[in-house]
């Protein structure tokens, strides 16, 4: 069964280009669910907001060289959410699963960050020789909150007890509760501040983050846009200050987009908040990331 064409149907098209899903290297798909949201809701409006953003911005990358008309692209539309959480992670599940045993690379467009969790449980096959890199203000690890245990602020807590990938790494990090340190500490899971990043500089966390994934085959890449500053992206559901800019993220995601990344998320943008600034700012990101896989796999052939 195909579940990419049971459960996903198209809408506009993330930067203008397409290639038929056989023929792409990167296949793109929306998520427009945001039923857990606590603060600002919004989210599920993100996926179109940011290709509609997409289409009005130029598609060339000065780090890279690379035209997103260069890359092998298909955009399969949005997934056909439903109001059950566990039914909506069930249907991401199916699909991603089904992109990565085609052999391509996966984008994701949030949506709220729970939809991580079921993008980890379609790579739970090779979790254990996979690293997932959260790019968060939030460490998202509370055993609960509100009642829920799957939930945008509990997600990554699920990920560690359920997935188990071979390590998980959070970047940007500046807002959490006494729970959250405690048990990052017990679980191993290991997290560079905002304040880190700008005492060592771009090249020093990438140093030590290079070094934590030796070994690794594979990695998955989550942006949460609330991990840049609200004055660069105003629109996300839980901003916090003191975020990293925007040029600092995308050189560090740049320095790690390496032939092991099989693909990645951008969630939390909540475009009711501004008038499309956070939207084009994710849009810029997905495009750098893409041309950044592009190259790493072009020096590769």
């Amino acid at each position: 069964m195909s579940y990419h064409k049971l459960f996903v149907s198209q809408s506009n098209i993330f930067g203008g280009f397409q290639k038929t899903f056989d023929q792409a290297d990167y296949v793109i798909f929306g998520v427009p669910f945001d039923v857990t949201s606590t603060y600002r809701r919004g989210a599920k409006f993100a996926p179109n907001a940011i290709r509609e953003a997409s289409l009005n911005i130029e598609t060339y990358s000065f780090r890279t060289g690379l035209d997103l008309e260069d890359l092998k692209i298909h955009d399969l539309g949005d997934l056909d959410v439903l109001s059950s959480v566990e039914k909506t992670l069930e249907r991401l599940e199916l699909v991603v699963k089904e992109i990565l045993e085609r052999g391509k690379k996966l984008v994701v467009i949030g949506g709220e960050h729970t939809i991580t969790f079921g993008i980890a449980k379609g790579f739970k096959n090779i979790a254990s020789e996979t690293a997932l890199i959260s790019f968060d203000a939030h460490l998202d690890l509370r055993e609960e909150f509100l009642g829920l245990k799957i939930s945008h602020t509990t997600f990554m807590r699920r990920i560690n007890e359920e997935i188990k990938p071979a390590k998980i790494l959070e970047v940007g990090t500046r807002a959490v509760c006494r729970e959250e340190l405690k048990y990052a500490e017990k679980a191993g899971i290991e997290f560079f501040t905002v304040h880190q990043i700008r005492k060592q500089g771009i090249g020093g966390i990438l140093r030590q983050l290079k070094e934590k994934l030796n070994g690794m085959k594979n990695v998955y890449l989550s942006i949460d846009m609330d991990v840049l500053d609200p004055g660069f992206a105003p629109a996300v559901q839980n901003p916090e200050p003191e975020g990293l800019e925007p040029h600092i993220l995308i050189d560090i995601l740049s320095g790690l987009c390496d032939e092991k990344v099989i693909g990645f998320d951008v969630v939390e943008v909540t475009p009711p908040y501004d008038h499309g600034t956070s939207a084009i700012q994710a849009a810029k990101i997905i495009l750098e990331v893409l041309c950044q896989m592009e190259n790493s796999r072009r020096s590769k052939i």
